[in-house]
């Protein structure tokens, strides 16, 4: 018996098997992978002493696999560490244990945090910071002198200027007022010179300090660069061929060391132990569990696509040897007909299905661009105004001319241009319109995702109003005053925006057959004739 294999109470024979497995980047959970969430959330809800870790939001997830008599069962995961482990009976083990404490990790670690501490007892030595107060003391000492030698010399102008406007001096008169000039200015040198030595003498001694901490900085920076080579060495995953490889081999292709945290999420830990058990893989699903973390969205209980940064190369050779369901998001739909909307000599407006790119992508040439510059050879210059997502539906200008480009491009920059969304949303709303005002960046590590940073976010400001109200849906009208990537996505489903999620969205909600939002209307000034011009088109939602 497999001792983290739980067996799901199904009869093989009486349940469909999924075809392929799950495209861990891009998914709607399979039946049996939902039977498994749901015995792992009934067992991680049973913890009570996990519930205030659980509830500050942890990534969970499982895998449906079968044995080697055809049983079906699922292995079950959990992000990061648990409770001060990550060693727990009912999940899968890591990768590598960063926190065994006779491990790499903890021995290699224990030097850095060793090189810390001498640091941190430099930078606090009672002679140093007695240094640096002599210094400033000093700095200052010279700066009153300075201010009380120049004050002085004004005076003695002053007092030069008076007598030679007097007039009558004789030339030793002359020639004496001259040399109290001369006198002071050289003075003025001396000063800065005998303070200026002091202050460069007490500098060299701080410098004895500086250079002893710095020298330990990049000490501690090149055996925390080993160390991370040496850890990741220690990560080996395997695939469905069998092979095995290191996160540093695999991250290799890329030009670059694995970023921090990469193997500890569930997905490479499910499936390297279920390769090294002898479990045929059928289906998976990570979720997520408590309150969304400061900037990102998260909603309890919701399915999430692997993150990209660290996951993404790690999974994609782990599922070599499998059959895996295809990506959509990295296989756009494709059309030969176009729905134009509007159309005159100077633009054009498309109707964008769902699913299609705006612009060719780093995989696929096919395009609304590509259809429409196939369409209409005789355009000419820069012809893409803006841009919908890739799941969005709806209007999307293209110039036919340079002068027309410009002019509609600086309607965009100048937010002159009034652009309305319709959306449903996953939930119910209480308050009937409003501004959602959350300023927004990408998330580095999961790309394309953006996140919540009001630091260092960009502004983005949104303007919603509701339509309808449903069982369960809420219909509503957007209307984004700025343009950030996903504004309407995030500020729709992030905590402090609606707190409702898009129907449909993989990023932050819940997949299902396409996002349910649509650009329904456009308006802008015509380039050409100086008249407004609205173009509307309804959702087929």
């Amino acid at each position: 018996m497999i001792e983290k294999f739980h067996f799901l109470e199904v009869d093989p024979a009486a349940v469909e098997l999924p075809q392929q497995f799950t495209c861990p980047f891009c998914y709607e959970p399979h039946p049996l992978a939902l039977k498994a969430v749901e015995r792992l959330q009934h067992y991680v809800a049973s913890r009570d002493n996990w519930a205030a870790e659980l509830a500050a939001g942890k990534m969970l997830g499982v895998l449906v696999a079968q044995d080697g008599e055809g049983r079906l069962g699922f292995l079950a995961s959990f992000s990061g560490n648990l409770a001060g482990s990550v060693v727990h009976d009912y999940f899968v083990p890591p990768v590598y244990d960063l926190l065994d404490p006779q491990g790499e990790f903890k021995q290699g670690e224990a030097e850095i945090t060793a090189i810390n501490h001498e640091v941190e007892r430099l930078q606090q030595s009672p002679e140093l910071i007695q240094l640096k107060r002599l210094e400033k003391e000093q700095r200052q000492i010279m700066s009153d002198e300075i201010d009380a030698f120049k004050a002085l010399m004004a005076r003695h102008k002053l007092e030069r200027d008076e007598c030679r406007q007097a007039g009558n001096l004789t030339d030793e008169q002359r020639e004496a007022l001259l040399n109290q000039s001369r006198y002071e200015k050289a003075e003025l040198k001396r000063i800065r010179h005998r303070h200026d030595a002091k202050i460069q003498e007490t500098h060299d001694e701080i410098g004895v300090f500086d250079r002893q901490i710095e020298h330990l900085k990049a000490k501690r920076k090149a055996m925390s660069e080993a160390l991370q080579e040496r850890i990741f060495r220690l990560f080996v995953v395997a695939n469905a061929r069998g092979e095995h490889c290191d996160l540093v081999e695999v991250f290799k292709p890329l030009g670059t060391l694995p970023p921090a945290g990469a193997g500890e999420c569930c997905a490479p830990r499910l499936l390297n132990y279920a390769y090294g058990n002898g479990l045929r893989p059928l289906c998976m699903a990570e979720f997520w569990w408590g309150a969304s973390p400061v900037g990102e969205v998260r909603h309890h209980g919701h399915f999430y696509p692997a993150c990209r940064s660290k996951c993404k190369p790690i999974l994609e050779y782990m599922l070599q040897g499998l059959d895996v369901e295809e990506n959509v998001l990295e296989h756009p739909i494709q059309s030969d007909e176009l729905d134009v909307v509007y159309d005159d000599q100077w633009l054009t407006v498309i109707n964008k299905p769902s699913g299609m790119l705006a612009v060719p992508g780093k995989q696929l040439e096919d395009s609304l661009f590509t259809q429409f510059r196939a369409s209409c050879p005789e355009a000419t210059g820069p012809i893409v105004v803006h841009r919908l997502d890739q799941e969005t539906s709806g209007l999307v200008i293209f110039a036919k001319d340079k002068a027309t480009h410009k002019a509609l491009q600086q309607q965009f920059e100048n937010h002159t241009i009034r652009k309305r969304y319709i959306a449903l949303l996953d939930g119910n709303i209480s308050q009937d319109e409003g501004v959602i005002d959350l300023p927004l960046m990408p998330d580095v590590d999961d790309r394309p995702r953006q996140r919540v940073d009001y630091e260092h976010g960009k502004p983005a400001v949104t303007r919603c109003r509701v339509l309808e109200h449903r069982a369960g849906v809420t219909r509503v009208a957007l209307e984004p005053l700025t343009g950030r990537t996903h504004q309407l996505r995030v500020h729709c489903s992030h905590p402090l925006g609606l707190n409702c999620p898009i129907v449909g969205d993989r990023l932050y909600g819940t997949a299902s057959s396409r996002l349910m939002l649509h650009a329904q209307s456009i308006t802008f000034i015509h380039p050409a004739t100086g008249q407004p011009v609205t173009v509307e088109c309804p959702p087929q939602f």
